[in-house]
């Protein structure tokens, strides 16, 4: 039974005082209203121990199996250090796998003794975002389905230039495909990377991107160069809605983790910066479990697309009833002669592109199988389909 004071303590001595002047023990429990078990309990504690038996005693174990070993706590802090980023799912997961046969404690165990050594940081409480854009996404079912393109943010050198990665990752298996430190975003650049990447594991079947430069332009259909090429190659593009990032979210996720392991500070050079890089991606893909795959790495999900890639890119074909026209240089197309010009898009500039007149005058414009807009002979200017 509970003491019924608010200073246990002094009630318990006072317990133990009238004791030794003789009083009762029934009499002194039915006036301080605990058990005789509990008045005998802490009279023989107070000659044992003094005045200090008065007070409650440690209540943690004298033994403690299911603890975790020192051995398996090198582990983990070891592991931790050697990947400052990850967390405790990511660690258990890897020790799994390198040590079966070690035990190792539950998930919280492992976060309250990063917490314990200082290597865990304090979240930032999460932004409350209102409804996302609903849109229909091609549904990605196995590797080289979808690929997400993007420039991560440019940030500085230590030399005081201007880095601006490019990266491309397969939308299903996380696979991180590329990650190139660039001096810019011009098209050039990025041209050669995606090239670089088409060789190695082959072309993929959707390429998704957000709506800026290189990947798209203000201009008819919102397309560059670039993504005029990917067509030609037979890729389809998907953008995500303008100030929308979240809808590329596989993507962006990745760019946190990216710039917490390779900007932090960052290199001296574009050299140094690449060789960060690289080693990211050796990290991430052949080391680094993802929570979203079951804990398994990308490379034990992707594999390269059995599309291969070919420097000779097929002829564009048109039905028979359409005109064929070439885009000149400056985004010209002539439609009867360079006197019946109207303006395209220097992105289809070389491309070929099909003109079929569905009314007295009236000309549909088409490159490959996308509907660009509507031409007329009098006025010589293109009126763009919405999307």
């Amino acid at each position: 039974m509970p003491w019924k004071v608010n200073n246990i303590m002094n009630e318990r001595m006072r317990f133990v005082v009238r004791l030794q002047e003789g009083e009762r023990m029934s009499d002194l429990c039915r006036e301080f209203g605990i058990s005789r078990k509990t008045g005998y309990k802490f009279w023989k504690r107070y000659h044992k121990y003094g005045p200090s038996g008065v007070f409650d005693g440690s209540k943690r174990p004298l033994r403690s199996p299911n603890s975790t070993s020192e051995a398996v706590k090198t582990h983990i802090l070891t592991l931790k250090r050697a990947y400052p980023t990850w967390g405790a799912k990511k660690i258990r997961a890897t020790l799994s796998v390198r040590h079966p046969f070690l035990h190792l404690p539950a998930l919280s165990t492992i976060q309250l003794l990063l917490k314990k050594h200082g290597l865990v940081k304090r979240q930032c409480q999460k932004r409350i975002r209102g409804a996302f854009f609903q849109k229909r996404w091609t549904e990605t079912k196995a590797p080289n389905d979808v690929w997400s393109a993007d420039f991560k943010g440019k940030f500085c050198l230590g030399n005081g230039r201007y880095c601006y990665p490019l990266t491309i990752s397969d939308h299903f298996s996380r696979y991180l495909i590329c990650c190139e430190g660039l001096e810019n975003t011009c098209i050039r650049s990025a041209r050669g990377v995606f090239e670089a990447a088409f060789r190695k594991y082959g072309l993929p079947k959707v390429i998704r991107t957000d709506n800026g430069p290189p990947f798209a332009t203000t201009g008819i259909a919102g397309l560059s160069s670039l993504s005029a090429w990917w067509l030609r190659l037979g890729i389809r593009i998907e953008r995500i809605e303008p100030g929308h990032p979240e809808q590329n979210g596989r993507h962006e996720r990745m760019h946190l983790t990216l710039k917490q392991a390779t900007t932090r500070p960052p290199g001296y050079n574009f050299l140094q910066q690449q060789e960060r890089f690289d080693r990211f991606i050796d990290e991430y893909n052949n080391e680094r479990p993802h929570e979203a795959l079951n804990m398994k790495r990308p490379v034990d999900i992707y594999v390269p697309s059995s599309r291969a890639y070919s420097e000779q890119m097929p002829d564009i074909t048109y039905p028979k009833h359409d005109i064929v026209k070439s885009v000149t240089s400056c985004g010209k197309v002539h439609l009867f002669g360079r006197k019946h010009n109207f303006q395209l898009s220097y992105a289809l500039a070389g491309q070929n592109v099909g003109l079929r007149e569905i009314s007295p005058g009236k000309w549909l414009v088409t490159f490959m199988n996308l509907d660009l807009g509507y031409v007329d002979e009098k006025i010589r200017l293109l009126q763009p389909i919405d999307p």
